[in-house]
């Protein structure tokens, strides 16, 4: 880690304790470590981020960060979302060039994502967002509503993110579709160029994303320009307890 006081590449967790479907979500025990300590040691690790910050509109996860030496910074609770929350803290860090965020609910987060992420975005000048993508291999994955899918251009450009498979495989049945056609699912962690996360923090909601309920198409249907990289490392995002019992890692 370097340049802690003035990064370059700044890395927020924005992490709330009033989950609706799991509260208290962040400070959860994993094997004997809270999901968001873990989240905070696997962003740590990426070879490209010169800081790491949490950003929490709660007390407990306040005092939880700091007392494990993270740097936290309290934030409005009415923000209506993480990328607001990354907004908030990146304006405090006038020489980041790029903001990557990574949700507090990763805890498996893979280091070399994060420097995949960031290198996506430095090497595409002409484009505002980066995010990641894995090509989907079970039916299961590919036909759960809670699985976001993408497609892209040939320039590994965001076409559409959808809950539903994209594209339909006109004449097969559903069963098959993977067979005929390469389905990715979108990984949930964003690079953003500092002045694009100010202005899409601004932006009000729009009509796709209000049907899917994905704030990415927020930025597209104001024609922000989104870079895909695709990883072949799995991500296992926790949205609520069953979802610890399921994979035992309670």
């Amino acid at each position: 880690m370097v340049n802690e006081n003035n990064p370059r590449i700044l890395a927020v967790i924005p992490a709330r304790f009033g989950s609706t479907r799991f509260p208290g979500k962040p400070l959860a025990i994993i094997q004997g470590q809270s999901m968001i300590s873990r989240v905070l040691e696997q962003v740590r690790k990426s070879k490209v981020v010169d800081a790491v910050v949490v950003a929490t509109d709660d007390a407990r996860i306040y005092d939880h960060i700091q007392a494990m030496g993270g740097t936290v910074f309290m934030t409005d609770s009415d923000l209506p979302s993480g990328t607001d929350r990354c907004a908030a803290v990146a304006s405090l860090f006038p020489t980041a060039e790029i903001i990557v965020n990574v949700q507090g609910d990763e805890p498996f987060i893979q280091p070399e994502q994060i420097d995949l992420l960031t290198e996506t975005l430095r090497t595409k000048p002409n484009v505002q967002i980066a995010t990641l993508a894995k090509k989907i291999t079970q039916e299961e994955t590919l036909f759960n509503n809670n699985v976001v899918k993408v497609v892209f251009s040939e320039k590994r450009e965001a076409i559409y993110f959808s809950r539903h498979p994209i594209p339909f495989v006109r004449g097969q049945e559903t069963k098959d579709w993977l067979q005929y056609h390469d389905f990715f699912k979108h990984i949930g962690l964003y690079a953003f160029r500092h002045d694009t996360l100010q202005t899409i923090a601004a932006l009000k909601p729009s009509l796709l994303e209000t049907a899917e309920s994905l704030e990415q198409l927020r930025w597209m249907e104001k024609g922000i320009r989104i870079a895909i990289g695709i990883t072949e490392l799995e991500t296992i995002g926790i949205d609520v307890p069953d979802d610890m019992l399921r994979l035992n890692i309670g």
